[in-house]
C-alpha cells in the first residue's frame, strides 16, 4: 500500500456516519469505497456533535471502528485520518467547552479516538482548528511527540492560517520534531464574494498563500465542502447567498459545457478540477452511488484548455 501523498485522490469524508447516515448505510459506502480503490478515510473526534442527541462527537469514529472489526484485513486496506480540537467537553456546550490544543488535550483526544476506532495508530492526525489560547510551541511539541511514539504517522493542520502553519513548522525544526506536512481547508470550483465570511462556524477558505506554501514546501492539500453539499447538482440545495455573484454564473456555464464535452457529471468535473491542481478532495456520501460517482472522477481528464476556461470565468 502506497502511504505517501503524491498523486491526487478522492478522500472519503465520514462526518455524518452514525448520525445522519445510519451504520448499515455507512458500512455499504465504506465497502464500495474500498472496492473502488479508495484509500483515505477522513473523520474527527468531534463528528458530529451538532447532529448527535448526546451533544458530543465520536459517532463517526465508532462506526468506522465497528466496520474495521467487522471486516478482517480492512485496516490494511485503508488509511485513517482523524482530528483533535473542537469536540465539546460539556454536552451541548460549543464553543464554550470546545476541546483545545494543549498538550494534555491533544493526548487525551487521540486516546479517545483510538478507543473508538479500535486502532493503535492513525495515518494522519490533524489539528482541526487553531487554538490561540495555547502557545504554539506546546501544540507543536505534543504533535511531534505522537509522531515520535509512532501513534501518528503524519500530522497536519486544518483551518489554520498559512503564516501559523509556517511558524509551527519553524518551531518544529527548532524542537527537532516532526512538522505539519498537510493542510486541510475549504475549497471548491465556485468561490464566495471576496472578503465575505462563510456561514459555517470554523470553516476557513483555501487562499493563494496556502497553495503557495504547499507547493514551495511540498505539503499535501486536502479540500472539504468540495461539492458544496450537493449544490452543484440539486435544485433544492441552492448555493449560499455569498456565492451569488457574476463569477459564479460564468463558472457554472463553463462547468456545464465541459461536463457535456467529457460526458461527465458536474460533480465529477469539479473533483477532476481539484485533483488537476494537486488537491485531494474530501467527498461525503450518504448513498453508495454517490461515492461511486466520485471515484469515477479519477478517470476524467481535464486539458490545459479546460483549466484555462475555468480560470478565465472566475
Amino acid at each position: 500500500m502506497d502511504t505517501n501523498f503524491t498523486g491526487s485522490q478522492i478522500v472519503l469524508g465520514t462526518m455524518d456516519f452514525g448520525t445522519r447516515v445510519r451504520p448499515d448505510a455507512a458500512f455499504a459506502i465504506l465497502d464500495s469505497f474500498v472496492a473502488g480503490g479508495g484509500i483515505w478515510l477522513d473523520t474527527a473526534n468531534c463528528y458530529s456533535f451538532w447532529s448527535d442527541p448526546s451533544g458530543i462527537g465520536g459517532a463517526s469514529e465508532r462506526v468506522i471502528g465497528s466496520w474495521l472489526r467487522a471486516r478482517p484485513g480492512a485496516r490494511d486496506a485503508v488509511r485513517i485520518a482523524t482530528k483533535v480540537r473542537q469536540n465539546p467537553l460539556v454536552p451541548h456546550s460549543w464553543p464554550q467547552s470546545a476541546e483545545g490544543l494543549s498538550a494534555q488535550a491533544v493526548h487525551a483526544g487521540v486516546e479517545g479516538s483510538f478507543e473508538r476506532l479500535g486502532i493503535d495508530h492513525v495515518d494522519l492526525l490533524w489539528a482541526h482548528a487553531e487554538d490561540r489560547t495555547v502557545p504554539l510551541e506546546e501544540t507543536v511539541g505534543a504533535f511531534g511527540e505522537l509522531v515520535a511514539k509512532g501513534v501518528a504517522l503524519r500530522i497536519g493542520a486544518a483551518n489554520h492560517a498559512a503564516w501559523r502553519v509556517e511558524r509551527a513548522r519553524s518551531i518544529a525544526r527548532e524542537q527537532r520534531v516532526e512538522p505539519w506536512t498537510a493542510l486541510q481547508l475549504r475549497h471548491s470550483l465556485v468561490q464566495p464574494r471576496p472578503l465575505t465570511p462563510v456561514a459555517e462556524a470554523g470553516h476557513r477558505m483555501l487562499a493563494t498563500e496556502d497553495l503557495d506554501l504547499a507547493r514551495s514546501e511540498g505539503l499535501a492539500v486536502w479540500s472539504y465542502s468540495s461539492l458544496m453539499l450537493g449544490s452543484y447538482v440539486r435544485a433544492d440545495k441552492p448555493l449560499p447567498q455569498t456565492y451569488d455573484h457574476p463569477g459564479t454564473a460564468r463558472v457554472l456555464a463553463v462547468l456545464d459545457d465541459v461536463a457535456g464535452e467529457l460526458s461527465a457529471t458536474r460533480n465529477q468535473i469539479v473533483l477532476a478540477w481539484l485533483m488537476r491542481q494537486g488537491v485531494d478532495p474530501i467527498v461525503g456520501a450518504s448513498r453508495v452511488e454517490q461515492i461511486e460517482e466520485a471515484l469515477a472522477a479519477r478517470d476524467v481528464r481535464l486539458s490545459d484548455e479546460h483549466m484555462a476556461r475555468f480560470a478565465e470565468a472566475r
